[in-house]
């Protein structure tokens, strides 16, 4: 329970985690960023790391105080993502047999594979770039696709095109108004928006299905 409140304080307070983080290790802030982005999208059981949130945080305090670069994030984190995007496919194509094997193991169902896998074919490529912006869905959807059928040219450029949109889009984002007095006095709230506008596509599409049936 510690660590659950721990991660819960940590998302919804990020702007000042993140100040005491660049206050406490300074250049090596850097680094930091790299390894939470890296595992949030390269492990398959880490799927709850802040990631889009941290990219707005960066980028406004990169604005604020200069502490850090954001030309430097930008290319920095867009790296860390497709490494972890092609961590997550190897392993993916190495256990995906052993896992659709399994009924259930943690909270992976054979059937998310399954339906995922369907969502694969019938949208193709542009899946993988619509799953970067989608927490948890991001994580799975690099795995799912390394267990299923889609080759894996096909895979990283969509990765590509899909780590730089996400990246630049939300770092620059904090970083132009993420400054705003009212941004910052409801940060909380913005950590909120940011969540429920990523989730809104899954929504949409359970609704969607809902209603054919």
């Amino acid at each position: 329970m510690d660590v659950i409140h721990f991660l819960i304080d940590f998302i919804l307070h990020l702007d000042r985690h993140l100040t005491d983080i660049v206050n406490q290790y300074g250049t090596l802030t850097y680094a930091i960023l790299f390894l939470i982005v890296f595992v949030e999208t390269g492990l398959i059981v880490m799927p709850l790391l802040p990631g889009d949130s941290l990219l707005f945080a960066a980028g406004a305090l990169a604005a604020a105080t200069g502490a850090l670069n954001v030309w430097i994030i930008i290319p920095l984190l867009i790296v860390a993502a497709l490494l972890g995007d092609n961590v997550n496919y190897f392993v993916g194509k190495f256990l995906g047999d052993w896992v659709k094997s399994k009924n259930r193991i943690l909270f992976f169902k054979r059937e998310y594979i399954e339906q995922t896998h369907e969502f694969y074919e019938k949208h193709g490529g542009k899946t993988v770039i619509m799953a970067r912006f989608v927490p948890i869905v991001r994580t799975v959807a690099r795995f799912v696709a390394g267990a299923g059928s889609m080759t894996y040219s096909k895979y990283i450029l969509n990765c590509i095109l899909g780590a730089i949109l996400w990246v630049v889009s939300i770092t620059l984002l904090g970083y132009f108004f993420g400054n705003f007095e009212i941004v910052k006095k409801n940060f909380e709230l913005v950590v909120f928006g940011i969540i429920g506008i990523s989730v809104l596509p899954i929504f949409i599409g359970a609704f969607k299905n809902y209603t054919k049936k």
